[in-house]
């Protein structure tokens, strides 16, 4: 069975190498790999072309920049596998990761074969940790697709509750249903951009396979992203996110998803505020203000009011209280006491 690995690439010369030899070394030898330059301006554009001479297994797509949705669409379209699979471009993955899902694609003959990451901390603030599915067994067909996942996919009831990894890395798809759903991956969307493909491939999903206790993809997460400032845009952009995503679960129409999404809304809206007290270079006024700003929006409003999560944890349950009584201050003093 041939299987096609897409791999968006923009500026990443300090990376790449690490990344394709990761590819180049899989033990599945019947792999195609497809490395899309998304108008690079370093010599990452060159670093690709130079591989693709030496393994006639790569093939290279040159592109304007377009954003990560747009290079990994070029990538899906260049491909010729029955499955499809995708490698960011300054992560690495272990030399059997593709032979092991392929396995289970081959066994199972689902329309996505699932695995687990590693998150890998750069600069060596935290320690790795692992992340996969919350899945019980190794496969579902569609009726316990719609019947156990369903009710939960997005979100179980509780904090952080999604029970399929949104990752697309984590996830290798049948060719006929990703092309099918490319069209509902718009390239606006910049926070869930896998979660978008994600969902709507598992809308559409006639069965799933899933490799338990199994993290062969290693997630880069570099200094920047650990000490990154505040991004006071991020609330528009979650909402962009969570209208996407209540649009795809109109068109599908397969199961009333609206709690869960916005369930999974609220809990990226306190992300942010903890990202505005922990981040925010302002002093406590200012952050105050952008506490204030984020829980009077009208989507966070609205989703205070429609959320159901009973298993959220009771410092999740204060925060709400402080926010519906709208104690902004107080919320900046907890958080500056018990957030890091």
């Amino acid at each position: 069975m041939k299987a096609s690995v897409v791999v968006a690439v923009y500026n990443v010369e300090s990376y790449l190498k690490q990344c394709v030899d990761s590819l180049r070394g899989q033990t599945k030898q019947d792999l195609e790999i497809i490395l899309v330059d998304d108008g690079s301006t370093d010599s990452s554009g060159e670093l690709c072309d130079r591989f693709a001479r030496e393994d006639s297994r790569i093939r290279v797509v040159h592109k304007e920049n377009g954003g990560l949705t747009s290079a990994w669409k070029a990538g899906v379209h260049a491909s010729s596998g029955e499955y499809v699979g995708f490698v960011d471009s300054d992560d690495w993955v272990d030399a059997d990761m593709f032979e092991r899902l392929c396995a289970s694609a081959q066994k199972y003959q689902p329309d996505m074969a699932i695995c687990g990451l590693v998150y890998e901390y750069e600069d060596g603030a935290r320690q790795r940790s692992t992340e996969t599915s919350r899945l019980d067994r190794e496969y579902y067909s569609r009726r316990e697709i719609v019947s156990e996942l369903y009710p939960k996919l997005l979100n179980n009831g509780s904090f952080f509750g999604r029970t399929i990894q949104a990752a697309r890395v984590t996830k290798l798809y049948r060719r006929q249903v990703l092309e099918k759903n490319m069209k509902f991956c718009r390239e606006e969307i910049v926070v869930g951009e896998d979660l978008q493909l994600t969902f709507a491939v598992l809308c559409d999903a006639e069965s799933i396979s899933f490799l338990p206790d199994y993290y062969p993809y290693h997630y880069r997460i570099n200094a920047a992203s650990l000490t990154g400032s505040y991004d006071p845009d991020y609330l528009r952009k979650i909402t962009a996110t969570k209208r996407q995503i209540a649009w795809i679960a109109r068109v599908k129409d397969v199961y009333d998803f609206s709690v869960q999404i916005e369930n999974d809304f609220l809990i990226l809206s306190i992300m942010d505020i903890r990202s505005a007290i922990v981040r925010g270079g302002g002093g406590a006024g200012e952050t105050i203000r952008e506490i204030r700003r984020i829980c009077t929006n009208k989507e966070v409003q609205k989703t205070l009011k429609a959320h159901r999560m009973p298993d959220k944890p009771l410092s999740v349950r204060i925060y709400l209280l402080l926010i519906r009584l709208r104690l902004y201050p107080v919320c900046y003093v907890l958080g500056k006491l018990f957030l890091k």
